[in-house]
């Protein structure tokens, strides 16, 4: 074959959110530290990111995690989570499915009834505890970075929504949570196209009016999703991740659900030794707990610990030939939503 540069990936979905593995072919990334590389993807060069999460070769739903080696002492695996318009720091979703797909092919050694595996990650280093049994991994709870508020009850004016008030707060990523009710609706499937365009919408205006930046991790900066939060009757929270260019996670979303208890922690809904249900669009779950109290900068902060299930489900090897005229790669609207007009 005359192919210039083939990957290898294993297909895995956790609780409905697809989050592939590459764990072939992914080339050297400059970078002293996983945040180093993960910046050097975001404003140096991004044709790996382009070439695995852009038309022709994927399509708009779902995360590529490039399996790297770890930066970190201890650490067993490191990894970037590549999505349609950046390198991201961290996922629970994708942090699962990493696990996951890590321990069913043999990379890490997997143990019954239970295995540890430690990610190193841009956020921070994530403990993994893998149930595994009869040489599957059943479900996996991470041990997720410090989460902590930055700002509660911003006020967001929209215009078409009016005044919004959101909470601006770090799970591994940064994250403006809102009521749904805020913008007139309910999380469902059917609502989604609706919550999305919100979503964009509040993204847009605080990104461009409000400066949001890591106070230890300079790399990470700017408020990455907007997540709509809701009540369910048995005290349940359904979330709903909206994501660029016009997508809701499916998933409960781990770094959001973090950062959401974070919120409920400082107005003091939530203690330590608590285990909430996070509920998906598409009604999938997570056990959500707060482990322990901490801080960072000098800012109150929380141990969170994100429980859910990831399934895999193929093989694939994606292949680039020299004379394809779509190397950059490319969305249009029609499915990836009016955003994805901003790709060239």
């Amino acid at each position: 074959m005359r192919w210039k540069r083939t990957i290898q990936l294993v297909d895995v979905h956790c609780e409905g959110e697809v989050g592939r593995l590459a764990t072939g072919g992914v080339p050297n990334i400059p970078g002293r530290t996983i945040a180093e590389q993960l910046n050097h993807i975001n404003t140096v060069d991004d044709s790996l990111r382009r070439f695995l999460c852009l038309e022709p070769r994927s399509g708009p739903l779902g995360s590529v995690n490039l399996l790297l080696p770890p930066k970190r002492e201890g650490a067993d695996a490191g990894f970037i989570i590549l999505q349609a318009d950046q390198a991201h720091a961290m996922s629970g979703s994708n942090a699962i499915c990493v696990t996951t797909a890590l321990l069913e092919m043999g990379i890490v050694e997997m143990k019954e009834p239970e295995t540890i595996v430690t990610l190193d990650t841009a956020a921070g280093l994530v403990k993994a505890t893998a149930t595994c049994k009869d040489g599957r991994c059943e479900r996996v709870e991470l041990t997720m970075p410090p989460s902590f508020v930055l700002d509660l009850d911003v006020e967001v004016e929209t215009g078409r929504w009016g005044k919004v008030m959101v909470d601006i707060c770090y799970g591994g990523i940064f994250y403006a949570i809102a009521d749904a009710s805020a913008v007139g609706l309910e999380i469902s499937k059917a609502n989604a196209r609706g919550l999305v365009e919100a979503g964009m919408a509040l993204k847009e205006i605080i990104n461009r009016t409000i400066e949001v930046v890591h106070p230890e991790i300079p790399e990470i900066s700017g408020v990455a999703y907007v997540m709509f939060r809701g009540e369910e009757p048995d005290g349940a929270v359904r979330t709903c991740t909206t994501m660029w260019p016009g997508r809701v996670d499916r998933s409960p979303c781990g770094t959001g659900s973090s950062a959401n208890l974070a919120t409920l922690h400082a107005r003091g809904r939530a203690k330590v030794g608590d285990i909430l249900t996070s509920r998906s669009t598409i009604g999938t779950e997570f056990r959500v707990g707060l482990k322990e109290v901490t801080e960072i900068a000098g800012r109150p902060a929380i141990i969170p610990t994100i429980s859910g299930r990831a399934w895999t489900f193929g093989l694939t090897q994606v292949a680039l030939d020299p004379f394809d005229p779509t190397a950059e790669g490319f969305a249009v609207t029609d499915v990836w939503g009016p955003e994805a007009g901003s790709i060239r």
